[in-house]
C-alpha cells in the first residue's frame, strides 16, 4: 500500500529544467528570443542609452558665470554650428577627408584582395595576410608616430627625395599628411571584408563569363565587383566611420588647421567644458553615417550580403 502511495498512477513529474527545454524545442521562437535577450539588452542600456542621453544633453546650454550645465531645452548649440564660421569648414574637412581615404583604400585594397583570394598560392596567401595584418599588432600610436617621423621635415620622405636630387615634398603636418596616414592605418580593415567577399564568389561564374566572351574589364564590371560590393561597403563603414571619429591623427600629422570634429569635441569636453556643445557637434557624424546607411540600404548594398 506504501508503494502504491509514493508511486501515483498518471504521467511522471518533469523538472523544471525539462519542462524549459520542451517548451523552448516546441518554440524556437522562444529560443531565439532568450539567446538574444542579454546582448540586445546590452545593446539598448549601454549604446542606446548613451546616443539618447548625448542626444538630449546637445539640448541644454551652460551658464556663462558658475560653469554649470543649464537643463533647459536650447536649440542654441546647434544655432552656433551652422551661424559660425569655423565649425562648418571643420565637419567638410573631417568628411571630405574621410570620403578620400575610403576612396584611396578601396582602390588600394581591391587588387590586393583579388590577388590574395584568386591568383596566390597558399603559401604566398599566408604571407599577404601577415603583411595585411602585422600593422594591427603593433600600437596605434607607434604606427601614427612611425609617418610623423616620415613625412616631418627633417623626415626619410624628404632625405630619400634629396638624395635623389629633388626638391623637399612638404607634406609633414597637412591634410595631405592625415590622408596618407589614415589610408595607411585603416587598410586592414577594407582588405579583409573585400577578400572574403571576392573570395564566396563560385569560379563557375568567372568561367561562364569567359565562356560567353567576357573580357578581363568586362567580367571585373559586370561579375566580380556587383558581387563583392557588399565586402566593400562593409570595409567602407568601417574606414570612413573610424575616420570620421578619430582625433588622434590630426593633433600628431596635421597642421593647426587640420582640426576634426572629434578635436573640438575633445577640446570642449576637457578644456572648455562645454559638454552640451561637444554633444552638438558629435552628433554630426552619427547624422552623416545614418545618412550613408541609408543610400547604401537604398542603393541595395545591404541586400546582396
Amino acid at each position: 500500500m506504501a508503494l502504491d502511495k509514493a508511486l501515483p498512477l498518471g504521467e511522471p513529474q518533469q523538472s523544471p529544467l525539462r519542462s524549459l527545454a520542451i517548451a523552448v524545442w516546441r518554440r524556437p521562437a522562444l529560443g531565439a528570443s532568450a539567446l538574444l535577450a542579454g546582448p540586445m539588452g546590452w545593446l539598448v542600456l549601454i549604446y542606446l542609452a548613451a546616443l539618447a542621453t548625448l542626444f538630449i544633453s546637445a539640448f541644454w546650454s551652460v551658464n556663462d558665470f558658475t560653469g554649470e550645465i543649464v537643463h533647459s531645452w536650447t536649440l542654441d548649440n546647434f544655432r552656433q554650428l551652422v551661424e559660425s564660421s569655423v565649425y562648418p569648414h571643420i565637419a567638410l574637412r573631417t568628411i571630405g577627408i574621410a570620403f578620400a581615404v575610403t576612396l584611396t583604400d578601396i582602390v588600394l585594397a581591391f587588387p590586393l584582395a583579388y590577388f590574395m583570394a584568386r591568383i596566390a598560392r597558399p603559401k604566398l596567401r599566408a604571407a599577404l595576410f601577415a603583411m595585411v595584418l602585422l600593422p594591427l599588432w603593433s600600437s596605434y600610436l607607434a604606427r601614427v608616430y612611425a609617418w610623423r617621423l616620415i613625412l616631418s621635415h627633417d623626415g626619410v620622405l624628404n632625405w630619400f627625395l634629396l638624395e635623389l636630387g629633388l626638391p623637399r615634398a612638404h607634406i609633414g603636418y597637412t591634410n595631405w599628411a592625415m590622408w596618407i596616414v589614415f589610408s595607411y592605418i585603416w587598410l586592414p580593415f577594407m582588405v579583409m571584408p573585400i577578400y572574403a567577399a571576392i573570395e564566396r564568389i563560385p569560379g563557375s561564374f568567372l568561367e561562364a563569363s569567359q565562356d560567353l566572351g567576357g573580357r578581363g574589364l568586362r567580367t571585373l564590371r559586370k561579375v566580380i565587383l556587383p558581387l563583392a560590393m557588399p565586402g566593400v561597403i562593409a570595409g567602407s563603414i568601417f574606414t570612413f566611420s573610424l575616420t570620421l571619429g578619430d582625433y588622434i591623427t590630426p593633433v600628431l600629422v596635421g597642421g593647426p588647421g587640420s582640426n576634426f570634429i572629434g578635436n573640438v569635441v575633445f577640446s570642449n569636453v576637457g578644456i572648455a567644458n562645454n559638454i552640451p556643445f561637444a554633444a552638438a557637434f558629435a552628433t554630426v557624424p552619427l547624422v552623416v553615417m545614418a545618412i550613408y546607411l541609408f543610400i547604401a540600404r537604398r542603393l541595395g548594398a545591404f541586400e546582396m550580403m
